[in-house]
């Protein structure tokens, strides 16, 4: 076992303000009724000392966490979770909880340090995709979202310490971009030529929570903290009125799932190879990781052979397991010069890794949009004409220009003009051809399409990220 985390001492001031709380639960409100603002702890908010115990020590267990979410907090997590129109399974909408935030808040803040908060399970809709199936789609609470929220401010600081530079999801200071840059710049430098491409099946869904709240009391062992964590966990999901619940997975549309998610991960894939896997390779070796998505990058065919089979066993340890038919092995070293191979490529995430030779006739590393994500764009754009096509041209345009926009800021990148080139081309088609059907007097010719597409120009492909 690590070192313990001592009790954080509490200003006088603060414990001031929590004891006249506890022995008088009315005060808050008939305070907010008079015109007296809600009571704010101070400094708690503060995580500087936090951070640094946990970069200076890395076996420390935190035992005193909780404490710290505080009204201030609960303030700050409200102004940062998603506003959206649809309500839980309570029947709260973000808007109306927001007409009155302090009184709102306080009396969250009460509920929770009494222990008094009760997690509201999850209300599950379904959204049809584009093949006729349907997803289900989480909508929490408000209140559910806040604490949800202020518990994962408090957890990033430490685990965020924890996490290692090649876990790049859900975190701050990192992108896909950043990501996709470094798998160019690792499969070169270290003269990689085995790609494990892995792909987990449904990993948000089959997250075991007795492993995942053992996991946490490594480094968090705060009752409060934990207890939280386990009403999330547990609580269910309303789907047409019918409850249940699982003993495994995050929760739906949770704010706290992709840390969650993370520090699962984290312990099952990232450290071990970390400590186990690399020491034990022959040849060089790296792991990029977005959320669930991950490959691994293997200069050796035996460390290949090796990785292949020793993975979906790990998964499997810790109820996981791999989708056999997508996860795969690609040959992606330099061809050789008489040509006797073609190396394979890969998906990550939205792009197709594949190598060609530049200008010069030197084998590069290039990138392009994944041909399941051009197309399902394109169908997008096609379907967003046809439903709008009675709307006013200007308004039209203004969100085709945000949507085309959108599209060139995420796949933007070196070599991959052609799609976006593509994907602009294919707009200005399917704009011309759901404008030709507004009526029944006959199509839009192209020199009246040309006036409209003159005074509403569709934004150019451009590339933004020089990587």
């Amino acid at each position: 076992m690590g070192d313990t985390q001592r009790s954080q001492t509490i200003s006088a001031e603060n414990q001031e303000t929590a004891e006249q709380t506890d022995r008088n639960p009315g005060m808050m409100s008939s305070g907010l009724k008079a015109g007296i603002s809600p009571p704010v702890l101070v400094g708690e908010t503060s995580f500087g000392t936090v951070r640094v115990l946990a970069e200076n020590n890395p076996d420390m267990i935190f035992t005193s966490l909780a404490h710290r979410i505080d009204l201030s907090l609960l303030r700050d997590s409200f102004r940062a979770v998603r506003i959206s129109e649809a309500a839980g399974a309570d029947g709260v909408t973000a808007k109306k909880y927001a007409e009155n935030p302090d009184t709102n808040l306080c009396n969250l803040y009460q509920r929770l340090r009494r222990g008094q908060y009760a997690a509201t399970p999850v209300k599950r809709i379904w959204l049809e995709k584009e093949d006729g199936s349907k997803r289900p789609i989480g909508i929490p609470a408000p209140e559910d979202k806040i604490v949800q929220k202020a518990v994962e401010t408090v957890l990033y600081v430490i685990y965020n310490v924890d996490f290692y530079d090649f876990s790049h999801g859900f975190r701050k200071g990192h992108s896909q971009h950043e990501a996709i840059h470094e798998i160019r710049e690792k499969c070169l430098k270290l003269n990689i030529n085995w790609i494990a491409d892995a792909d987990v099946s449904g990993f948000f869904d089959n997250i075991n929570h007795k492993l995942l709240q053992d996991m946490i009391s490594r480094r968090v062992n705060d009752g409060g903290i934990r207890r939280l964590i386990g009403k999330w966990l547990k609580v269910g999901v309303l789907d047409e009125g019918k409850l249940s619940r699982s003993e495994s997975g995050t929760p739906q549309g949770g704010v706290i799932s992709p840390l969650l998610a993370n520090i699962f991960l984290h312990n099952v894939l990232d450290d071990w190879f970390v400590k186990e896997v690399r020491p034990r390779m022959k040849g060089r070796c790296f792991i990029i990781r977005w959320a669930d998505d991950f490959i691994i990058g293997l200069g050796a065919k035996s460390d290949a052979v090796r990785i292949m089979e020793v993975l979906p066993k790990r998964f499997e340890r810790f109820g996981l397991s791999l989708n056999m038919g997508k996860t795969k092995l690609v040959k992606f070293g330099k061809p050789d010069k008489a040509g006797r191979y073609k190396p394979g490529t890969f998906d990550f995430p939205g792009f197709t890794f594949y190598r060609a030779k530049s200008l010069r006739g030197f084998w590069v590393i290039r990138k392009k949009t994944a041909r399941k994500r051009l197309m399902r764009f394109m169908k997008t754009l096609w379907d967003w004409c046809m439903r709008n096509r009675h709307k006013p041209l200007k308004e039209q345009h203004k969100a085709l220009c945000e949507k085309l926009r959108g599209y060139f800021q995420y796949f933007g990148v070196r070599s991959n003009y052609r799609a976006l080139e593509t994907v602009r081309n294919h707009a200005v088609k399917a704009w011309r051809f759901w404008l030709s059907r507004r009526s029944h007097k006959g199509g839009l010719s192209w020199e009246k399409y040309e006036k409209i597409i003159s005074d509403f120009p569709l934004p150019l492909p451009r590339i933004i990220h020089n990587i």
